[in-house]
């Protein structure tokens, strides 16, 4: 813990120096006594609150128009989020959430924001994890601690063809940040299908020091089968054609083993744990649902694969075929990779765009 950030049960008792900030839309600058300041008139709500007048929930969202770009936060000096929640309307793919952190040009966050909060199908489901957590109705929780030392700025994309409605708020403090504190970054990917013996990049690109610290995917099987068998490789430093870091098999991976399989009642058992989980399963309904699609997350939270100079992470997508041999499939699949790193960071890869982010 530095000044209030990394704060937990065992150390709250602590004294800080750390000034506790918050923005939201009824507060768009975060600034001491800012909050529930807008004009009757000027808010949102401003007929629910007719009777009330200003300070009474006057603006508590803000409507995303299509083609535009939101920012939801511009913060200077040092200090670290803490917390962000948000609930969005819309078609979750086609919400785009931006973080810049110090005046970097690139984004280190580029991402749909339903697959950042772990809900990748555009399907509601519940998360219990510690660094996501998804509550009921859409309730989206990140407590990934960012840490910035000039700047912070957090933008949302509305690339759809509706207006998006945002109720957020952003759980920060101003402190001074040790020198040896990394910036949070996240990339999304996709490929489908992917293509006949390839493997799927989860992240390549990466130069610098930091730690990888977890990754969401969505899993949609085009074949019938297991689909699990894949092993997920971690090219550390230098590694070239074979890795310092193999695991066993996807399953094996995201914590769980045979096939995710409830060996009562022989189906997928879906678990949201702390630091891994299959929260959602999404069965075919027997006529338009024709596919099976898997939201999968694994958090190193306490078991970071560090990095001091490069970093490339892949996973194979392996099911089985006749002989009892491998069959390399190919699937829908797409990723969020969370590390955290020194700046500045690679640019990212373009984005696709939003016919091929959508989910179908």
């Amino acid at each position: 813990m530095f000044n209030g950030i990394g704060t937990h049960l065992g150390n709250l008792f602590l004294a800080s120096n750390a000034k506790s900030r918050s923005i939201s839309p009824e507060n768009f600058t975060g600034e001491k006594g800012g909050g529930a300041r807008c004009e009757l008139e000027d808010g949102v709500a401003k007929n629910a609150a007719r009777d009330l007048g200003k300070g009474w929930k006057v603006n508590p969202y803000v409507i995303i128009k299509p083609g535009t770009t939101f920012t939801m936060a511009e913060i200077n000096g040092s200090g670290c989020i803490q917390h962000i929640w948000l609930t969005p309307t819309g078609n979750w793919r086609h919400l785009i959430l931006r973080m810049y952190w110090d005046g970097e040009e690139n984004p280190s966050v580029e991402c749909p924001i339903g697959d950042f909060f772990a809900c990748g199908w555009g399907v509601y489901v519940h998360v219990n994890s510690l660094a996501v957590c998804v509550n009921p109705g859409s309730a989206f929780n990140c407590y990934w601690q960012m840490p910035f030392r000039k700047s912070c700025k957090i933008t949302l994309e509305n690339i759809g063809d509706n207006d998006s409605y945002i109720y957020y708020q952003i759980d920060y403090c101003l402190t001074e940040v040790p020198e040896d504190a990394l910036y949070f970054h996240a990339q999304f990917r996709r490929v489908n299908p992917l293509p006949y013996k390839s493997v799927y990049t989860i992240l390549d690109g990466v130069k610098g020091k930091g730690q990888f610290v977890g990754v969401y995917m969505c899993w949609g099987v085009n074949n019938t089968g297991w689909w699990g068998e894949g092993e997920i490789k971690f090219y550390l430093d230098g590694d070239t054609e074979y890795p310092t870091i193999c695991g066993t098999g996807t399953e094996d991976y995201f914590c769980g083993s045979y096939n995710f399989e409830n060996q009562a009642t022989h189906q997928y058992q879906e678990f949201t744990t702390a630091y891994a989980g299959l929260p959602q399963v999404i069965r075919p309904d027997g006529v338009y649902r024709s596919q099976t699609r898997f939201g999968l997350y694994r958090w190193h939270i306490t078991d970071p694969i560090r990095f001091e100079s490069d970093l490339k992470v892949t996973i194979q997508a392996l099911g089985w075929r006749s002989g009892g041999r491998y069959l390399p499939l190919q699937d829908d699949i797409s990723s969020v990779a969370f590390w955290y790193q020194t700046l500045p960071a690679a640019k990212f890869p373009k984005l696709p765009d939003k016919d091929y982010l959508e989910i179908i």
